[in-house]
């Protein structure tokens, strides 16, 4: 029976400038769970705002500004939309994969999903780690002229949801054709999530947000994925419980204890076999990550656990977390030097390695 616990993997971005060579820093490190990495480093279109444009009606690039923004107003707009529509409803409702290819990413957005898949396919991987920007994070980085939010235009929220759908569909039957027997786990990256409650967002509805993640995580499921959502801070975690997703994957080195004030709400997404995934080694905090040890890692682990327990009143049980846990870094690797993402890499598979021998996990 595949288990993700105790495994490792990790959030996508690396410092590389060649994509072989993040390749095969993954295969060699993440045994169990390899992950394609997003590679700003060889080319600016790989920066996670801007990876996922090809097929998505309406954004243009603004010359003046040097950034891409969305326009939806203009007849060509319109006319993409209603073709659009028709390839969602054919691909996800109709399970007709003709038009899937117009919603790949290919270069110049991603330079290692062909050498990723390549090297997947032979061996004999359980899971597959892919990707896309969460819903929230892009629709409130994506601005047309005025610079109105894409996230406040009810029509184009649609467009960004239902384009997001279409590039998780493409990786899931990618990793299908490298290797049927292998589940996908699709992550959204939402580290604005952690800014969700605040003054910045204080007109953005909640329900608003759980809708826009639940409609791409009922998706991701329904084509037999793994569905997480990664937020890089703390955040209203029943937001992601809410939304029905697999798994919640945060910084963990920074606020372990923030599940904490959410104890009846994990209490029922682990209960009903959803997955934390502890962001342990600190990417966000050079100085730390320079500092930190296995030691450290496994008793921030072992406390976070125990508060949650804790502040549960007992109501979750210290197996079931540990059981229903893995790893990860607390965000990307890509903006660490080189030597640093290594030790990254290396250090959340030695916490892996030692927490299952310690709880003796296969």
């Amino acid at each position: 029976m595949k288990t993700l616990t105790l495994k490792a993997t990790a959030v996508g971005s690396l410092p590389h400038k060649n994509s072989k060579d993040a390749i095969d820093l993954i295969f060699n490190e993440f045994k169990e769970i390899p992950f394609w990495p997003q590679l700003s480093g060889v080319n600016k279109h790989e920066e996670m705002t801007v990876q996922y444009i090809q097929g998505i009606p309406g954004i243009i690039y603004d010359e003046e500004n040097c950034k891409y923004i969305y326009d939806a107003q203009s007849d060509e707009f319109f006319e993409a939309l209603e073709e659009f529509f028709m390839d969602y409803e054919s691909i996800v409702n109709e399970k007709d994969f003709t038009n899937l290819d117009k919603y790949a990413i290919t270069e110049p957005f991603s330079s290692a999903i062909p050498l990723y898949l390549d090297k997947f396919k032979q061996g004999n991987y359980e899971f597959a780690k892919c990707h896309i920007i969460g819903p929230f994070t892009w629709g409130t980085s994506l601005c047309d002229s005025s610079n109105l939010c894409a996230f406040y235009d009810e029509t184009y929220r649609e467009v960004l949801i239902k384009g997001l759908t279409l590039k998780a569909i493409w990786q899931i039957m990618q990793v299908k054709k490298a290797n049927p027997n292998a589940t996908t786990i699709m992550f959204m990256d939402e580290p604005v999530m952690s800014q969700f409650g605040t003054s910045a967002f204080i007109t953005v509805k909640k329900e608003e947000v759980v809708e826009a993640l639940a409609e791409i995580a009922n998706v991701i499921k329904d084509f037999g994925a793994l569905c997480a959502v990664h937020c890089c801070g703390k955040s209203d975690w029943s937001v992601l419980t809410d939304a029905g997703v697999n798994i919640i994957n945060f910084d963990a080195f920074g606020y372990a204890k923030s599940l904490g004030a959410y104890a009846k709400d994990i209490e029922s997404f682990l209960k009903d076999g959803g997955y934390i995934a502890w962001g342990l080694v600190p990417t966000l905090d050079k100085d730390a990550l320079e500092k930190t040890n296995l030691i450290e890692l496994e008793k921030k682990y072992e406390d976070a656990v125990d508060d949650l327990v804790n502040k549960s009143k007992g109501k979750i049980d210290r197996d079931l977390i540990i059981q229903q846990s893995f790893f990860t870094p607390s965000c990307g690797a890509g903006s660490l030097t080189m030597p640093l993402a290594q030790k990254a890499m290396k250090l959340v598979n030695e916490l892996s390695e030692h927490l299952k021998t310690k709880y003796g996990v296969n």
